[in-house]
């Protein structure tokens, strides 16, 4: 009897596995249930108002104190903040239906990307994964307009400067060639004339923001805010 447990444990131990992981699990829900219940939670307390402007990414958008009363809406739309920390551009494309779609915004500002450099995943892996996210965003909410906030240059990840300005190039290409998108460069104001990040624009860590770091955000961001129109002013031509 002993025997036979002993030979038959490797497979007792998968199947425990499997079944302890569960749907929630499988599909990487898991990781982030708490945060997701928490924004469906303040979904019940206040429903958000279609057509509002979803900030969406890792915790560079859930550190932002006070971001929803940062920006002035022309429209008066709601501005929803759904950043959840940790998380890769992959995790943003693969929970699209929770943190996106329910919403129906006329814009989503994205922030990801950082961790998955940090994590090894290469440029091009961030841009299709962020191409991935624009794809299921559209396909299901075609008039959404996209915009890509860059990987910002971290000091404490100032070994990966060259692999982020490779996915911010990349990324940048993409926005060019694809309607209803935009890229909005937050890397090269956020260097010093030597070219190195800027660390009076982070807090003690050096990876994430302080006061000074989100107020230049907040500055670049804001132009891409309003309806229908580029940082520029210019109504986003379809191509």
């Amino acid at each position: 009897m002993h025997r036979n447990l002993t030979r038959f444990l490797p497979a007792l131990l998968m199947v425990a596995s499997s079944g302890l992981a569960g749907p929630a699990l499988a599909d990487g829900v898991g990781r982030w249930q708490a945060s997701f219940e928490a924004f469906e939670a303040a979904d019940r307390v206040r429903a958000p108002v279609p057509g509002g402007v979803v900030f969406v990414g890792s915790s560079s958008i859930r550190l932002w104190d006070g971001l929803e009363r940062q920006f002035e809406l022309a429209d008066k739309g709601s501005i929803i903040k759904r950043g959840f920390g940790g998380s890769l551009m992959s995790d943003c494309r693969a929970h699209v239906a929770r943190l996106v779609l329910p919403y129906k915004p006329r814009l989503v500002i994205v922030y990801a990307g950082d961790n998955d450099l940090a994590e090894g995943r290469t440029p091009v892996q961030v841009r299709d994964d962020f191409a991935g996210f624009v794809k299921a965003v559209h396909a299901a909410q075609p008039e959404t307009r996209i915009a890509y906030v860059s990987i910002k240059p971290s000091p404490l990840r100032a070994s990966l400067l060259p692999r982020v300005r490779e996915a911010n190039g990349l990324i940048a290409d993409f926005a060019r060639e694809t309607a209803g998108l935009n890229y909005i460069d937050i890397f090269t104001p956020m260097l010093d004339a030597s070219g190195q990040p800027r660390g009076d624009l982070y807090g003690s860590d050096s990876l994430h923001l302080n006061a000074a770091g989100y107020a230049l955000w907040q500055r670049v961001i804001a132009p891409y805010l309003a309806p229908a129109t580029s940082a520029h002013g210019a109504v986003v031509a379809a191509r």
